[in-house]
């Protein structure tokens, strides 16, 4: 049977319905109006896994400011998910606030394309970032031995609701690039006129590549 593709960067996120550590859950719909982190991990119960969960945890109250919801989800069962976040909880002293997806079918992992072609079942390090109207915006992969860098996670949903609100592109590195600071990109004129008067009305490098405050 032919297994499908992961979606792409401007599709609308799957809809699905799945049992979770909060109950069931209707995926994207329970989110609508939310930004959304849907991430996979490849088990319970492991060590790097733990380190990525304590560190979201950490987090939990950065993503709620940003309206953002986060949602976990791996191929163990329900009662894995409940048993390893009491664990989390007891062990190291952080409430797990946000549903865990049990996907122990692999149904989920193969229709988001998250499960590891060269390891069995177990899904990979995938990251989904969902906007409000339940369009995927960003997808970011790494595999089972690498944890992921959770202040780039909420770098990214801060820098698009940024670029949302300001009609703007964000530079490398935003807040801290080397070239602007925390400055952002104005998007690059269409047509000659506007290009000479951008040169006028911003700073700029050249009529291509100008930019502004933040505010």
């Amino acid at each position: 049977m032919e297994t499908p593709g992961m979606p792409l960067i401007g599709d609308k996120a799957p809809s699905f319905e799945v049992q979770t550590t909060f109950g069931k859950i209707k995926f994207p719909e329970d989110y609508k109006g939310k930004w959304v982190v849907l991430f996979s991990h490849p088990a319970d119960f492991t060590p790097v896994c733990t380190t990525e969960f304590y560190a979201f945890t950490k987090r939990f109250k950065e993503f709620e400011k940003l309206n953002t919801q986060l949602v976990g989800l791996s191929v163990d069962s329900v009662y894995s998910h409940i048993k390893w976040v009491e664990w989390i909880e007891e062990k190291l002293g952080e409430e797990v606030k946000f549903p865990v997806i049990a996907d122990d079918t692999g149904k989920i992992g193969r229709l988001m394309g998250m499960i590891h072609p060269n390891k069995s079942q177990a899904t990979v390090r995938a990251v989904f970032f969902i906007d409000p109207n339940s369009i995927i915006r960003a997808i970011i992969y790494y595999p089972p031995e690498l944890g992921r860098n959770f202040d780039e996670i909420l770098r990214v949903i801060k820098a698009f609701q940024v670029a949302d609100e300001k009609k703007v592109a964000m530079p490398a590195n935003w807040p801290e690039n080397e070239l602007i600071k925390n400055r952002v990109i104005i998007p690059p004129a269409s047509d000659v006129n506007t290009a000479k008067q951008r040169m006028k009305d911003y700073e700029c490098y050249d009529w291509w590549f100008c930019h502004k405050e933040m505010s």
